[in-house]
């Protein structure tokens, strides 16, 4: 579920979840509890976060959310928040190598890093596509991690692009290719832990600030409608409709 490598202080976590590294409740549990495990470990200075094969993560298991029973649903909204929330806050640098496809979830944890390469496949959130609201702190990485004047076609299209047009948006860093992906991240990493920890993680939590106070008080004022829409039949049915459009599955 999460393959562990460590070497020179750089700790990759690299998600190997079924094909697709669909997010599900025990993935977001595993992989929270793996960033916030080694977040006072002096000797882990960063991360890269990767993926397997083609794809880094196709985003929230559609199919499993859909189909489960009793409070799954609140639960996986809960872990996907506080698993986002880990990422965003990791208080090291945290680099993703984005290794294909990252859609929807897998672009918001993608985003939610300080730093971005991408060797193929596409990337994008297309949540309104799918027929879901975002919930508020997914919204605010977005809103964080795509420029203004992209965002809301980003957003309201649902729009999934291909590395190099990502790039071209200020969305990724840099294209790499695949066989140099992992290598040049964390040289990226290396960089990056050279600068003094507690100056590194002063810095990181100012700029992300006003998007977690954005957050927080749209959780306040809209959270409980965000869930009540992720767990209602109808907003289930367009899911059903969306997964049988796309991969002809209910």
């Amino acid at each position: 579920m999460l393959e562990r490598d460590f070497s020179h202080g750089i700790l990759t976590l690299r998600l190997a979840h079924g094909k697709a590294s669909a997010m599900d409740l025990e993935l977001c549990e595993t992989l929270r509890s793996g960033i916030e495990s080694v977040a006072e470990r002096d000797e882990v200075k960063a991360v890269v976060l990767t993926g397997t094969g083609s794809i880094f993560s196709a985003g929230v298991d559609l199919p499993r959310m859909v189909n489960s029973k009793g409070d799954y649903v609140q639960r996986f909204i809960e872990a996907l928040d506080t698993v986002l929330r880990a990422l965003f806050l990791f208080p090291k640098p945290i680099v993703a190598a984005v290794n294909g496809h990252a859609i929807a979830g897998g672009a918001i944890m993608a985003f939610a890093c300080d730093y971005r390469l991408m060797s193929a496949g596409r990337i994008g959130v297309p949540e309104m596509l799918v027929g879901v609201p975002f919930p508020p702190l997914a919204l605010e990485i977005v809103r964080f991690a795509i420029p203004r004047q992209h965002l809301q076609p980003m957003i309201y299209l649902g729009k999934t692009i291909e590395a190099e047009a990502a790039q071209a948006a200020g969305i990724i860093d840099e294209v790499v290719g695949s066989d140099l992906l992992v290598a040049r991240a964390k040289i990226i990493a290396t960089q990056l832990a050279e600068i003094p920890h507690q100056t590194f993680a002063l810095t990181k939590r100012q700029i992300r600030e006003p998007f977690l106070r954005d957050a927080a008080h749209a959780a306040r004022e809209s959270g409980q409608s965000t869930d009540a829409l992720w767990a209602s039949p109808a907003t289930h049915e367009r899911i059903r409709a969306y997964l049988a459009r796309t991969i002809g599955r209910k």
